[in-house]
Formats: C-alpha cells, sequence, structure tokens
C-alpha cells in the first residue's frame, strides 16, 4: 500500500490520528521537500515522534525517479508525507496515477492546507477565485502568466490567493549547465519581494488587473504559533517586513463583504485609510450600467 500523508502546516503534532498509525507500520517513509516545509519541525523531529528513519524527497527523485519511492509497495507499506494536504501540489496526483498504474493500492490521509486555512484571515473561502503562483524573477526570466489569472478573478470581484515561490535543493544556471551538482542555499519569497514583482509586470500591461493601491493581505507563517496578518495596498506592502518564512499573499476582489472587512480592519496601521482604499477599489472594476433599448414597435404604438 502507498499512503499520501498529509502533515498540516506546522507541527509534528498536527498529523491525524489515523494518518500517524499509517506511518508508524510503513517499512519506508518519505519526506516531500520541495513545495512546502513543515515550519516548525525538522527532519529529526519528524523521525523521533514517528520512531522511523525519514528520507527527504526533492523535486527530481519525485518528479523524475518516483520508482523509488514506488518501490515494493505492491508488498509492503510505503508512506509519502507532504506538508498541507496530499493534494495540495499536482505532481502528487501524478504519483498516485503511477502507482495505480501499477496496481499498487492507494490510501490519502488529508490534513489542513494553506488552500483551507487562509479563511483563517477572515476572507470567506467561496470568495476566492484562481490560486496564482509567483515565482523568482530573473534577470532573463520574468514570467507573468499568473497576471491574466488575477485579471480574470478581478473582473467578477473574486479574491486571489498568490503563493510564494520557495527554492529548496536547486541548482544555479552555471552549475546545472556545466552538469555540477552544487545546490543553492535555500530561499523563499518575501511579501516584499511578491509585491515588487507584482507592480512591476503592472507597469507593462495595458489592461490593468490591479494598481498600486489595491488592498491586499500579507499572510505569515500560517498555522504556526507565529501567524500573522498584514492588510495594506500591493504599494503598502511592498515595503513591509513580514519576518520568517513562509508567506502568501491575497489581492482582494471587490465583492469584499462587510463582514469580510470588518475582520480585516484588525490587521491595517490605518483603518480609515484601508476602509477608503477598499471602496475606492470596488470602482475599479464597476459593471457599466446596462442599457435597455427601446422597442420601435412599441413607441408606434
Amino acid at each position: 500500500m502507498l499512503y499520501l500523508v498529509g502533515l498540516g502546516l506546522s507541527s509534528v503534532e498536527d498529523i491525524t490520528v489515523s494518518g500517524l498509525k499509517a506511518v508508524k507500520q510503513c517499512s519506508r517513509v518519505y519526506l516531500e521537500h520541495y513545495t512546502s516545509i513543515l515550519m516548525s519541525a525538522s527532519q529529526a523531529e519528524l523521525e523521533e515522534f514517528y520512531g522511523k528513519s525519514v528520507t527527504l524527497a526533492d523535486r527530481e527523485m519525485v518528479e523524475s525517479g518516483c520508482e523509488e519511492i514506488l518501490r515494493g509497495a505492491n508488498s509492503e507499506d510505503v508512506a509519502f508525507l507532504v506538508v498541507g494536504d496530499p493534494f495540495g501540489a499536482t505532481t502528487h496526483t501524478d504519483l498516485v496515477l503511477r502507482a495505480k498504474q501499477q496496481n499498487i493500492p492507494v490510501k490519502v490521509f488529508h490534513n489542513a492546507s494553506v488552500m483551507n486555512a487562509i479563511g483563517a484571515c477572515g476572507l470567506q473561502l467561496y470568495n476566492f477565485g484562481q490560486t496564482v503562483s509567483m515565482v523568482f524573477f530573473h534577470e532573463t526570466w520574468r514570467p507573468d502568466s499568473w497576471y491574466d489569472k488575477i485579471l480574470a478573478n478581478r473582473k467578477i470581484g473574486l479574491h486571489t490567493l498568490v503563493l510564494l515561490d520557495i527554492k529548496v535543493k536547486e541548482q544555479s544556471y552555471e552549475n546545472m549547465a556545466r552538469g555540477r551538482l552544487i545546490y543553492e542555499p535555500p530561499r523563499y519569497m518575501s511579501i516584499s519581494q511578491c509585491c515588487e514583482q507584482l507592480l512591476e509586470v503592472d507597469e507593462k500591461k495595458s489592461i490593468k488587473a490591479y494598481t498600486p493601491d489595491t488592498p491586499c493581505v500579507a499572510v505569515s507563517r500560517l498555522g504556526s504559533p507565529t501567524e500573522a496578518f498584514k492588510a495594506g495596498t500591493i504599494q503598502e506592502l511592498a515595503n513591509y517586513d513580514a519576518g520568517e518564512p513562509l508567506h502568501s499573499l491575497i489581492i482582494l476582489g471587490s465583492q469584499c463583504h462587510e463582514l469580510e472587512l470588518e475582520y480585516l480592519l484588525d490587521f491595517c496601521d490605518d483603518r480609515e485609510k484601508f476602509k477608503k482604499d477598499v471602496a475606492k477599489d470596488r470602482e475599479y472594476f464597476k459593471p457599466e450600467p446596462v442599457m435597455i433599448e427601446e422597442d420601435p414597435e412599441e413607441e408606434e404604438e
């Protein structure tokens, strides 16, 4: 059996009881180690808590060499641990499909992830549109495919969750080109860098998805003891020091409900200014008035 076990967001104790029982009976345990990190637990702490050795599974192992993970899983129990929920990344869907192709039974243990825990900021989950990912820009690579998704969300008044890039066990372009297995130190995108990249791309677009004054919510270390939220405009948050990772950003939609706004005011430096920013933003994609043409035949009558 292959077990996909969600670990939750922060502590070794965030795993579910049923998930923990499954891990303890496995002969091999892998920890997915590139889409996210467990903020308040090290590999050694996980091993002590489970009473099992834990193998870190990097991107290369999961996406290219997953046969190592699936090896023998049709005759023994193997656990694949995922920070958050197992289906928070499409990579893990691919792993399940590969297991099924080999007739390996699969059981999933779900857990909290950023996709549902983000409601802790006070915004209602059903008011969110498409989620986007913001990657680190490079000198020669500054992707903006996410912009159209934000634009689509904003046009219908929905919030956008922006997931910020992390780099764990990544190679530089030079080392990759030269075939040198030298890895860069881990990097985690900050709120300020994300907002700077948002502003940079917006300057180049003719159709605007947002402005520097668009209200946002910075979310830091969600689900951990040091969880923090900060509400402000994109321009304001571009100068915000959010502290230690992990971070996410929410771009507000114009359908922001009054109860949502009331909740967010606790995270503002200037409550009245934020109210005005939200009111101004509601006008940004305000639908044009519908013009009903009169029927000429009715006029004649």
